[in-house]
């Protein structure tokens, strides 16, 4: 499959003026518009999402290879972007730093994020996958977490990436260790876009959560490492990561200390770029937590309310009903009753 996939792409990675690229957008009808500058150079805004041979893509999901030995300018874009080398390596330049992305690895640029790419190499080949907010609908989210109700911490990430509000400035890399299961997702998401059919669209986007999936549990399990960059030098999946591993014994202090933080700005960060405060978050991820004990054990729920942190079930019992909206008691039901169908 590698082999078919870097002949595809190498079609349409050919080096490519900036100056054509404007005057081929232009007669297209769009508009790349400055937003600005760092020191000298003009920062663009890049909103709309092009194929290959730069025709107007309206796809919740656009995915383009980058031309080789090009010049590229700071720019920025509305929707999450996704980088990823298949052949050699890139560099990515922020406002306050560049990143390396070696090959194989991903680099997730959050909207409103001002980067630009060096040149690539001429044997280089980099894929663009351009994910706007409406890429995933509620349903589609609601399957990483295998229920119909609630989310967890790590599902928050793509959410705040692809948030105006919350987006700008971030940017998220995974060294994935030339990992063959991420790999072949990636390799079959290109091949499903390129060479279309009916299923096509809803195959891409659920291969993509799939993706999102496996990066997030190897980094919550160290197996790969995640760096991360915003314009105060915090990384947020590490903060979510953190509440995702410790959420039944965290205290906001020892978390802050973890970090080298005062739990004051802790709390403050937290809130601004989640919209949630650190308890809310903790309580968020206890209650999934015991949602899938519920689901797939017959552990008593006074148990399942210590194991995941709570001491006193009374309160437990009044967290889960207010994020789930029916007792732990009713939702165990629920889930087995739907389980016992299915296997039927």
């Amino acid at each position: 499959m590698e082999n078919q996939i870097f002949k595809l792409l190498r079609k349409d990675n050919k080096p490519r003026e900036w100056q054509d690229v404007l005057a081929t957008v232009k007669r297209s009808g769009s508009l790349i518009k400055k937003a600005g500058k760092i020191g000298l150079e003009p920062v663009y805004r890049f909103f709309d999402t092009y194929s290959d041979n730069l025709v107007l893509s309206s796809s919740s999901i656009c995915i383009s290879v980058q031309p080789t030995e090009s010049f590229i300018p700071y720019h920025m874009h509305d929707y999450v972007e996704i980088m990823i080398p298949l052949v050699d390596s890139c560099t990515v330049v922020l406002e306050h730093s560049e990143v390396k992305v070696k090959q194989d690895n991903l680099i997730f640029v959050g909207n409103k994020t001002v980067h630009r790419v060096k040149p690539i190499g001429k044997e280089g080949i980099v894929v663009n996958i351009a994910l706007r907010s409406s890429a995933f609908s509620l349903n589609e989210l609601d399957y990483l977490s295998h229920r119909e109700n609630g989310s967890n911490i790590s599902n928050i990430l793509f959410s705040l990436l692809s948030n105006e509000e919350y987006g700008e400035g971030r940017y998220s890399l995974f060294e994935i260790n030339h990992d063959a299961k991420i790999l072949t997702l990636i390799y079959d998401v290109i091949l499903e876009y390129y060479h279309p059919d009916i299923q096509s669209n809803q195959l891409i986007r659920l291969e993509m959560l799939t993706i999102f999936t496996r990066l997030i549990r190897q980094a919550a399990n160290a197996e790969i490492k995640v760096k991360g960059y915003h314009k105060q030098r915090n990384n947020l999946l590490s903060l979510l990561l953190y509440i995702e591993k410790n959420y039944n014994k965290i205290t906001l202090q020892d978390m802050a200390k973890s970090f080298g933080f005062n739990p004051n700005y802790l709390s403050d960060y937290l809130k601004k770029h989640t919209g949630k405060t650190f308890i809310q978050l903790v309580h968020l991820q206890r209650v999934n937590v015991a949602a899938e004990y519920l689901t797939y054990t017959t552990a008593p729920i006074e148990r399942i309310s210590s194991r995941v942190g709570y001491e006193n079930p009374s309160y437990f019992y009044k967290i889960f009903k207010l994020n789930f909206g029916i007792s732990p008691a009713e939702y165990r039901r629920q889930n087995n009753k739907k389980i016992s169908k299915n296997n039927c």
